[in-house]
């Protein structure tokens, strides 16, 4: 039986109360209140208040604080309180060692005080106690017990408790129960605390990747420094400040999902969310529900309600990436949120308004698609504010070099290799090869040759089975022919041009250059029917030069 400390709190509440019936089963009971008032709420106050509540309830208190230290100060404040008033509670704060409950908290030892009237330390800053008022009986003496509330092994705070006159083996038994909930409350600020240590690592975390996305999709970092990339960053640097809807137009493997993120964090958005869906991987009831959310019971399969995308990016961005192969019925939602901002969930009447920047992104030919009745003409307008057409690699071969730098740098990082060395010729057919799949088949073989590279050579049979075996049909061809073909070609153009006429002389080279593109260009345009979008991707130009240099050559196409 723990010795009875003659001692007292600051400020006793009046009124009296006793714990009747068993004991042991109040105990119990309030045990399992506690417990689950614990797993029922995160929030430290309100568990904290509730817990106060349930002892005093079963215990009969005159008054119950609990108290905790704040690190930082080294103040005690009280944090919930059963029989005091928000003034009392403001009031009731101390410093570490100060008054009973401050010496338990100092020194980690629980008191236990049979009236506090006799107790020195009392401190009376609440004014509610008369101190002169220390002859009554046995009715008006209030017994104090406090115990420490200690995470790991360090006290953190104290539970104090007002009790009407007990003896002292009463007084000894509620100490015993008041340790225990005080080892619950010492888990509740355990878990409190970690969840907040969690929250504000992830939101460091969110931070610090959110710098990094901010830096890794900054225009200059985005590789490419040929003429038609230079022309995409040229629009995209534009665009990316105003909330105009933009339609990314490019093959497969391009990196149209990087330009859309490169617009995003250059944007007034770029804190807000950046959403990606891919409308070719669902249809239907699915592709809606992904988009605008759905309530439960609203199909097959919903069992409980979900937001959509557009609401998870409101104030944000979402990227709607393969656009042209979304369903008609669902294109006229899509028109909606486009023209007033606003939907419904699935199954529901509810209206939902949203802040939210579009930008789509597709592989197809969008204005076939209209023609074909496959895609609402309305919404490719709406789609089609300013439009950014991403050049395959084959078009910008200029890149390639870099490119090879950069994915080599990333992956040989990644792997623990030093794939470095790479000889002229392979270079070469690195830059000669078509790439299909464009930038992402760039990477996909550079990562498969870091991957498989024992030495710091890269070496052609590191390469996939279709780069060697471009690289195999070149030779069997006979580059040296078509090189020596090349020649040929290059040495009678040079003797027409030099046996012009006396007006050209001074523009020999821009009448020989002039006649070749001249040449090439219509030679492209009817082989693709006039129509110079394919013919630009022939030619392996971007568009914009190949519409500039048919006004200047005065050439004819159908579009």
């Amino acid at each position: 039986m723990r010795e009875p400390q003659r001692s007292t709190e600051e400020d006793p509440a009046s009124g009296s109360a006793v714990v009747g019936g068993d004991r042991p089963a109040t105990e119990k009971r309030t045990l399992a209140d506690l417990g689950r008032i614990m797993s029922s709420t995160l929030e430290l106050s309100d568990a904290f208040k509730a817990m106060m509540m349930a002892i005093s309830d079963r215990l009969g208190l005159r008054r119950g604080t609990l108290v905790v230290l704040d690190e930082a100060t080294g103040e005690l404040r009280t944090e919930a309180a059963v029989g005091l008033s928000g003034d009392d509670i403001r009031k009731n704060r101390f410093s570490l060692g100060e008054g009973v409950t401050g010496n338990v908290v100092a020194t980690g030892r629980p008191r236990i005080v049979p009236d506090i009237r006799n107790e020195p330390d009392f401190l009376n800053r609440t004014s509610r106690l008369n101190l002169n008022d220390v002859e009554g009986g046995s009715s008006d003496q209030v017994s104090f017990i406090c115990v420490p509330i200690r995470v790991d092994d360090r006290p953190v705070g104290a539970l104090a408790v007002d009790l009407s006159h007990r003896s002292d083996a009463e007084l000894n038994d509620d100490a015993e129960f008041l340790e225990i909930v005080a080892a619950l409350l010492a888990q509740a600020i355990q878990i409190n605390r970690m969840v907040l240590r969690q929250k504000e690592e992830l939101i460091e975390e969110n931070q610090r990747l959110r710098h990094d996305l901010r830096g890794r999709f900054k225009f200059e970092n985005v590789i490419g420094d040929s003429p038609a990339m230079n022309e995409v960053f040229a629009t995209v640097g534009q665009v990316a400040t105003s909330r105009a809807t933009v339609l990314i137009l490019g093959e497969t493997g391009t990196g149209k999902e990087m330009i859309a993120k490169a617009i995003h964090y250059n944007s007034p958005r770029n804190d807000k969310p950046f959403i990606r869906v891919n409308c070719g991987a669902l249809t239907g009831t699915l592709l809606e529900s992904e988009l605008f959310g759905h309530v439960k019971g609203s199909f097959t399969g919903a069992i409980r309600d979900k937001i959509g995308r557009f609401e998870a990016a409101d104030g944000g961005t979402i990227f709607l990436d393969e656009i042209g192969t979304m369903e008609p019925q669902l294109q006229v939602k899509l028109l909606r949120v486009l023209q007033e901002r606003e939907f419904e969930r699935v199954g529901d009447t509810e209206t939902v308004k949203v802040d939210v920047r579009v930008i789509a992104a597709t592989n197809v030919d969008l204005q076939e698609e209209v023609a074909q009745e496959n895609f609402r003409e309305d919404l490719f307008y709406r789609l089609n504010v300013v439009s950014v057409f991403l050049p395959p690699l084959r078009n910008r071969r200029e890149d390639i070099p870099a490119l090879l730098d950069h994915f080599l740098e990333r992956f040989n990082r990644e792997n623990n290799r030093n794939l470095r060395r790479i000889s002229r010729d392979l270079l070469t057919l690195l830059t000669r090869y078509p790439w299909p799949g464009n930038v992402r088949e760039l990477e996909n073989a550079v990562e498969r040759a870091v991957v498989l590279s024992a030495t710091d050579d890269f070496k052609e049979e590191l390469l996939p089975l279709s780069v060697r075996m471009f690289a195999q049909q070149g030779r069997s061809a006979g580059g040296a022919t078509s090189e020596a073909t090349v020649d040929q070609l290059s040495r009678r153009l040079a003797e027409v041009a030099v046996s012009g006429t006396e007006a050209d002389e001074g523009h020999i080279h821009s009448v020989a250059i002039d006649a070749v593109e001249g040449a090439l260009i219509e030679r492209a345009l009817s082989k693709c029917g006039g129509v110079k979008t394919r013919a630009a991707d022939f030619l392996g130009i971007n568009r914009n030069t190949l519409n500039k240099k048919v006004k200047e050559l005065g050439l004819q196409s159908d579009d």
